[in-house]
């Protein structure tokens, strides 16, 4: 038997002794149940910690429109009339875009299947993406840097031509 403890949000589990044995049925049924409790309480404990997380987004999202609202009101401010952004400025905010898109559409997903094994495999699926986007930035850092030995390349070559 199961009880929750007042104040407290953890279970007690109370072995009842069983009469028949071991291998009965009752045995069986006592043990599905128990490892059914053990899953609720693991399934609450994700819930739980989605929470925490959802409450931090939640926290995030605010500062963002923050201070979205801020630079708007400065850049209008300045010229009278909004205006697009520089070229690095502007690639950072199509790529924070891009993310919160991304973010917005998995919790969209989520609350659509609300179940346990869902929310694993859209962690799992997010974490790949992550690295997926580390190791795009890293590929687009080793590129740069072979376009920029390969120019190098290039004019040494001119160079030792005109030698």
């Amino acid at each position: 038997m199961a009880c929750r403890s007042p104040g407290s949000g953890s279970y007690t589990v109370v072995i009842i002794p069983l009469r028949t044995g071991l291998y009965s049925l009752d045995a069986l049924r006592f043990y599905l149940w128990v490892k059914r409790q053990k899953d609720l309480e693991k399934e609450k404990d994700a819930l739980c910690c989605g929470l925490e997380i959802l409450e931090k987004a939640r926290l995030w999202y605010l500062q963002r429109l923050e201070e979205n609202r801020a630079m708007q009101d400065r850049v209008e401010a300045r010229t009278g009339f909004s205006s697009g952004q520089g070229g690095a400025a502007e690639a950072r905010s199509c790529l924070l875009r891009s993310r919160i898109q991304r973010v917005n559409g998995s919790l969209g997903s989520v609350m659509c299947e609300p179940n346990l094994t869902h929310l694993q495999d859209a962690v799992a699926v997010s974490e790949l993406q992550w690295r997926n986007i580390l190791l795009t930035q890293e590929v687009s850092d080793k590129n740069r840097q072979i376009s920029m030995l390969e120019s190098e390349n290039d004019a040494l070559v001119e160079k030792l031509d005109e030698l």
